[in-house]
């Protein structure tokens, strides 16, 4: 399902899509596993849509372990291999997943932003962006190509636009992307079922929102490669995993029941 230009793509872009990575059935078990987790939300979930939305933007992290629907996805599905190899690495190390719901009329969208800063790792992850529902050109999350190789931009809240763990100044802000697009190498994509978008962590990135009357439902998986590090970060991280400094040290491997190896299996 992958070849070499995928590769040389992922590695000069930092995003690539991969049709039809995903079964019928494999979606189905998704879209399921998403439905288990919206009706019955963790305490890490959250709802980023604001009170005058129209519709409802809501998030969670984290679910594998009790869903067993998502953990199937993540572990025995062709997306850890494709992951592994995208990144060129021997192995791809579950990180966590992450379920996002659009529901429809929902017009919150995420701003511009990388996730690298929002994590505890050191070294090189890959996000792997699975929607079960159709999604058009104009729904499709958008990606800043080749961004990935840049600096660290500041990271912001999306509801007020804070800094967040670096003083006003330090790191600079985003460029302002959407003032002219035509300065950026901008990628999107419609997609069917079983398309997988895969993207770096350092990637710039973001998503509209869902103006259609349709949900849009959406599991994403996080793979890390062999040289990812754990990295105590002085601020709390998204998601948090409890415990985890007093059980792995700053720099170490990521072997720990938290994440468990995908590939190979």
């Amino acid at each position: 399902m992958i070849d070499d230009d995928a590769v040389s793509a992922f590695a000069r872009d930092g995003v690539v899509v991969i049709r039809g990575l995903l079964s019928v059935g494999e979606i189905e078990m998704a879209a399921a596993g998403i439905g288990r987790i919206v009706s019955e939300l963790s305490s890490s979930a959250k709802l980023v849509s604001t009170d005058d939305d129209p519709g409802r933007f809501v998030e969670d992290f984290c679910r594998w372990g009790e869903v067993d629907e998502i953990s199937k996805v993540a572990l025995r599905s062709a997306v850890p291999r494709t992951a592994a190899a995208l990144m060129d690495s021997p192995t791809a190390r579950f990180y966590h997943d992450h379920v996002l719901v659009r529901e429809p009329n929902t017009h919150q969208r995420t701003p511009w932003h990388q996730d690298q800063p929002f994590y505890n790792v050191k070294g090189r992850g890959v996000s792997a962006w699975i929607s079960v529902d159709p999604v058009d050109k104009d729904g499709s999350p958008e990606f800043w190509a080749g961004s990935h190789r840049g600096p660290w931009w500041l990271p912001r809240s999306f509801k007020d636009h804070d800094a967040l763990w670096f003083p006003e100044g330090s790191l600079d802000d985003v460029p302002d992307i959407d003032a002219d697009r035509s300065l950026y190498d901008i990628r999107r994509w419609a997609l069917d079922p079983g398309d997988v978008i895969f993207f770096d962590f350092a990637t710039v990135h973001s998503a509209p929102g869902n103006l259609t009357d349709q949900p849009r439902r959406v599991l994403s998986l996080r793979y890390l490669s062999a040289d990812a590090r754990h990295a105590h970060r002085p601020w709390p991280t998204s998601p948090e995993f409890l415990g985890l400094k007093d059980d792995l040290p700053d720099g170490a491997e990521f072997d720990h029941p938290y994440f468990p190896l995908a590939w190979p299996r």
